[in-house]
């Protein structure tokens, strides 16, 4: 672990901080720390910043609740610039977007990589946006009692394709699965962020009952 005094703050005490979501990877904003901020968020496990423009110290999540839970924090090559890793209590963005970086300036379809938030943010599009000859559209138009028929029809076919132990027709059918229990959170308003949120909380249940039983067999 390097020491607080060996990190180079700029000219007017700063370093800038790119803070992620520990589970998705995903960078949610770029914000600066003075030495005192950065003290505070060790101190706290949460994410504590300065406010440039207001030239004082805020604690992310002080008004809104949105608290950033800090996982770990690793300083460059260069010992100029952090990145933060946290599991957030809410939408990082102050309009209420997952991340600060929403505004799309350039993509190539070719690279550009699949996410399960970037599928999840095709299909709220959808349903604001309707298309012609679009599936997912049509799913909407029709409603829930469609939806939970498409999601219990898939889930017999992964049922049928894992007794089979045909593991290629078992991803196609998980896939399928998958797709449209994100169309029915979508049309029931749950976010990716609430289930994944969901099964943290069960990985840390199942972590305490495990050690608290390693504790017991050694009694």
């Amino acid at each position: 672990m390097i020491n607080i005094d060996d990190l180079k703050f700029d000219e007017r005490g700063l370093i800038p901080a790119v803070i992620t979501d520990a589970y998705s990877k995903q960078v949610l904003t770029l914000a600066y720390m003075n030495r005192e901020s950065l003290e505070i968020s060790i101190k706290e496990q949460k994410t504590c910043f300065f406010s440039r423009s207001r030239q004082k110290l805020w604690r992310k999540g002080e008004t809104s609740g949105h608290f950033q839970h800090i996982v770990s924090i690793t300083a460059d090559c260069d010992m100029d610039a952090l990145t933060i890793e946290v599991i957030k209590d809410g939408p990082a963005c102050h309009t209420g977007k997952e991340s600060c970086f929403f505004n799309p300036v350039y993509s190539n379809d070719k690279l550009s990589s699949f996410s399960v938030e970037g599928l999840y943010d095709l299909l709220v599009n959808r349903r604001a946006n309707p298309q012609e000859g679009s599936y997912t559209s049509y799913l909407f138009d029709k409603g829930l009692d469609k939806i939970l028929k498409k999601v219990g029809e898939e889930c017999t076919e992964v049922i049928i394709a894992g007794k089979a132990q045909d593991k290629a027709e078992t991803v196609y059918e998980i896939a399928d699965l998958a797709y449209h229990v994100l169309v029915l959170m979508v049309q029931a308003g749950i976010s990716v962020e609430e289930i994944r949120s969901e099964l943290a909380s069960r990985h840390v249940i199942n972590k305490k009952v495990k050690q608290e039983k390693m504790a017991s067999d050694k009694m």
